[in-house]
């Protein structure tokens, strides 16, 4: 017993917690809604290329069936794109309302 209370253990006080809970408080504060910001900006990013792929296939449509304007229910039915290329480009020009859409729906 006597050999315990000889010991003299070093440890985190109170206080020194708190200031590190509160340093991790605050870096979350400043990067989370960094990080929010970068997801809308990737998923925009992304959203602008299928929008270069869906007005490609509907050029390769047109040109295959000279006859026939590409939309986007065509496109998608024949293959050419998917249902979710088909809502991307429509979220895109959503968000985008300045631009003039290219493929009709």
């Amino acid at each position: 017993m006597k050999r315990f209370k000889t010991l003299n253990v070093q440890a985190f006080t109170l206080i020194e917690m708190l200031i590190v809970l509160l340093v991790i408080s605050v870096l979350l504060l400043l990067f989370v809604p960094n990080l929010s910001k970068q997801k809308d900006a990737v998923a925009d990013t992304g959203n602008a290329a299928v929008v270069k792929v869906v007005e490609s296939q509907a050029e390769l449509y047109e040109l295959k069936n000279s006859n026939d304007k590409a939309t986007l229910s065509k496109l998608v039915s024949a293959g050419s794109i998917s249902q979710k290329q088909a809502d991307s480009y429509k979220a895109y020009y959503g968000k985008h309302s300045s631009e003039t859409q290219t493929v009709a729906n």
